[in-house]
């Protein structure tokens, strides 16, 4: 992993990500977290403030020591005990039926295998346990889509990896999952082919 991955692409992502409007997103969701919780994807921390007061302790899994270490200053301040490891989610490091809960906020986009990590999330979920997800991805409009694919090559590179153009629903719906509730909306103030968002819950 390289000095862009390792130190500038986390504070872009940091600042980027951090915005109210998001934020309002992220409470929406999080109120559905409850028992034992697992994030993918931690990334600097943004979804700390948003868990709702009864979760007390969380594991999570990041593969990117940068965002590791921007993440302590929110570790610091929580009152949630955080459990944090390196690690791909392809490949999770948990027995099968674990937790309650599974969360992953803008981390699909760029996980290489997501197939495999969203089959690793269905595995180390107990029955009825819940995948919550907010994520950025294909357009149902056919001209953004084409414009999400002509931009795919220099977002890969300026956001260490991520593609524009992931059909959430699709992918999330291809696992064995009981019930799925996805909403889809653009983000206000973004540009349509990075703005639309796909917040769902997905039962065990």
């Amino acid at each position: 992993m390289g000095f862009y991955s390792r130190v500038i692409f986390p504070r872009l992502c940091d600042l980027l990500l951090n915005r109210p409007l998001v934020a309002r997103h992220r409470r929406d969701l999080l109120a559905h977290a409850s028992g034992e919780v697992l994030e993918i994807g931690f990334g600097t921390g943004l979804n700390l403030p948003h868990y709702p007061a009864h979760v007390r302790k969380i594991v999570t899994v990041d593969p990117n020591l940068g965002m590791q270490r921007l993440a302590q200053r929110r570790v610091r301040q929580t009152e949630i005990r955080v459990d944090q490891r390196v690690g791909s989610s392809e490949s999770l490091p948990f027995a099968d039926s674990s937790f309650d809960c599974v969360v992953s906020t803008f981390t699909l986009c760029s996980i290489d295998d997501v197939g495999r990590a969203l089959g690793e999330v269905y595995r180390v979920l107990k029955p009825g346990g819940r995948f919550l997800f907010l994520e950025h991805g294909l357009s149902p409009e056919p001209s953004v889509q084409r414009w999400q694919r002509r931009l795919n090559w220099l977002e890969m590179r300026l956001a260490d990896g991520c593609r524009l153009d992931r059909d959430i629903r699709a992918l999330v719906a291809a696992q064995p999952f009981a019930s799925l509730t996805i909403d889809e909306f653009y983000l206000e103030k973004t540009p349509k082919t990075h703005g639309r968002i796909y917040r769902g819950i997905a039962r065990k």
